[in-house]
């Protein structure tokens, strides 16, 4: 027992000390996207709280593989996180042999933003809601096209999860890239896709699409006035994309929590979340590291039984 007092004593002391140094954030993806753009900003913002430089530290690759792995065979110290987005709880689903275990490899700190999606419509097509498009698509199952960037892309999922629950088909028509599926939309060469609200916002304002409804729960403060998904009957519908910061199992849970605690600070800064509000990004953070935690892991086994039922399979 003396001992065991002890050990809590002495962690209880290195959680109050950190961090004595430079702590790295492994960014797993590209430089330039959402992802990469959130956390150096957030990165910046924490930095004043904990006291020590949170350094980036690119490491980019395919299914943002490389720069995962490398976090999950870290030190549990606290010294090296990981941003992540979706991906991260699908990757390891779709990717044979993809090197990590998002559950038992990672502890989670917290969420730092969520983007939604608008399912929208060139307006040649004779929908103006949910119910409309859902009416359509069963009176013509199977005609109804829908573009992506890809098999296994945000927007594919989001049309896999809406066709399941709405009990319709349509046609998936995969691009290798969002720009290209956006514009064939714009053409009217195909009828519809999910997409992040900030990239089709500016064709929505401009009548060029036809926007139903937003993939999140609440409807998005850049379009108030369209109605999410789930309002629109589909109930619980809910597809976002969301970053957040991961830590190897093993990281003190006190470590864990001034880390959490840092990043709600962060994205509470009145400035910083109307800067990325602007960019359709919404910055959020979560209570505590087990509800973080418990939000991936239903994540995780939400996207396994879809992948199952769709037989998805990377690319």
């Amino acid at each position: 027992m003396r001992l065991l007092a002890l050990l809590f004593v002495c962690a209880a002391a290195h959680a109050q000390t950190y961090p004595t140094k430079p702590v790295r954030i492994i960014v797993p993806v590209a430089a330039g996207g959402n992802q990469e753009i959130t956390i150096r900003a957030l990165a910046d913002e924490m930095s004043k709280s904990l006291g020590q430089p949170l350094v980036i530290e690119a490491r980019p690759s395919a299914s943002a593989l490389v720069g995962t792995q490398f976090v999950a065979r870290s030190a549990p110290d606290g010294y090296t996180l990981l941003s992540v987005s979706t991906t991260f709880s699908r990757a390891a689903i779709l990717v044979a042999n993809a090197g990590y275990d998002p559950v038992k490899d990672f502890v989670g700190v917290t969420l730092v933003s969520r983007i939604p999606q608008v399912l929208e419509v060139n307006p040649g097509v004779p929908a103006h809601s949910v119910a409309e498009l859902i009416a359509l698509a069963k009176a013509k199952p199977g005609e109804l096209s829908y573009a992506t960037s890809g098999t296994g892309s945000t927007g594919h999922i989001a049309a896999e999860l809406f066709m399941r629950q709405a009990g319709i088909k349509m046609l998936h028509v995969p691009y290798k890239g969002n720009a290209q599926s956006l514009t064939d939309v714009l053409g009217g060469q195909v009828n519809l896709m999910f997409d992040q609200v900030s990239t089709s916002l500016a064709h929505i304002h401009a009548g060029k699409l036809r926007p139903l409804g937003v993939t999140s729960r609440e409807r998005s403060p850049l379009l108030p006035e369209v109605p999410t998904i789930a309002e629109q009957g589909l109930s619980g519908f809910e597809d976002v994309t969301w970053t957040a910061l991961m830590a190897p199992t093993g990281t003190p849970p006190d470590i864990v929590e001034r880390v959490r605690a840092a990043a709600a600070s962060a994205v509470a800064q009145p400035e910083l979340r109307k800067r990325f509000l602007d960019r359709a990004i919404e910055l959020q953070a979560s209570a505590s590291s087990q509800e973080f935690t418990a939000y991936v892991k239903s994540e995780v086994e939400n996207f396994a039984r879809l992948a199952r039922e769709a037989n998805l399979k990377s690319e």
